[in-house]
């Protein structure tokens, strides 16, 4: 059985101690391949440092994740992101994470359009999905989707946690899959009555660590090796062995992120 975690922040400080361990967790869990979402300009070198260790297994992607959009440094740090994307000599499988979130600060909408444009403009010049971070912005999303969606575009909703009817607007804009996490394991986390209706070619799955860690490990810190919990969880919903949800979530994010990779330009 192999799995695929599509987002996963294992770079992030809190898995220093014990980085090594944890991408042994996976090898036994069978979650053989992990994507690593950048965040801003900061996290670079770390997502860079995965990569190089694991470079059979992790593959990052490189975008501005809407809570660091600061009126202040914004434009300056999508600069250093696409210098890394044009001149770091790596390759990558994913413009992310992008998108809106108006949990923290609802100030910077406007510039998050801004940045979330620009970095569209990017995944299509080179031909790569976006990775949509959504946080209580589902109408700026699909105000923003309406606006650049077409045939050059594709990606996920990471994390997605909304309802039916936003599922299927999502699904709607034609080459967009679901990312599913731990939330989907949470007694009122909502999903349960989403993932029946949604088709089995459109989700993959993901964990977010460290963050939203799946029941039974809720309230503690996520890894990676948990993907194959959420991976039960949706072969649950689905009436499906476990074995078949892995297969058909893994040739899933396969196509949405042209997997297996070279992460080298040569």
């Amino acid at each position: 059985m192999r799995i695929i975690d599509t987002h996963t922040h294992l770079y992030q400080p809190t898995f220093d101690e014990d980085r090594d361990a944890a991408m042994q967790r996976c090898t036994e869990a069978g979650v053989e391949t992990l994507l690593l979402p950048n965040i801003d300009a900061a996290s670079i070198p770390r997502v860079h440092e995965m990569m190089d260790c694991w470079p059979d297994r992790c593959f990052g992607m490189m975008g501005l994740h809407p809570c660091h959009v600061k009126p202040d440094s914004w434009q300056s740090e999508l600069q250093t992101i696409r210098e890394q994307i044009d001149h770091s000599g790596r390759r990558y499988v994913a413009i992310g994470e992008i998108g809106f979130d108006l949990h923290w600060d609802k100030t910077t909408l406007d510039i998050q359009h801004t940045a979330f444009r620009k970095q569209v403009e990017w995944a299509k010049e080179l031909k790569l999905p976006i990775v949509i971070h959504v946080r209580e912005a589902f109408d700026a999303l699909f105000e923003a989707l309406d606006e650049v969606n077409d045939e050059a575009l594709t990606g996920v909703v990471h994390c997605f946690t909304g309802n039916v009817e936003q599922a299927e607007r999502i699904l709607d804009y034609g080459r967009f899959y679901l990312g599913i996490g731990g939330v989907a394991t949470y007694k009122n986390g909502g999903l349960d009555a989403v993932l029946p209706h949604v088709p089995h070619d459109r989700v993959v799955l993901e964990t977010d660590s460290p963050y939203l860690s799946p029941v039974p490990h809720r309230g503690k810190r996520n890894e990676s090796s948990y993907t194959a919990i959420v991976a039960q969880r949706v072969a649950d919903l689905w009436q499906l062995p476990i074995e078949r949800t892995a297969a058909l979530t893994t040739a899933n994010a396969e196509r949405l992120f042209s997997l297996p990779f070279n992460g080298s330009n040569q």
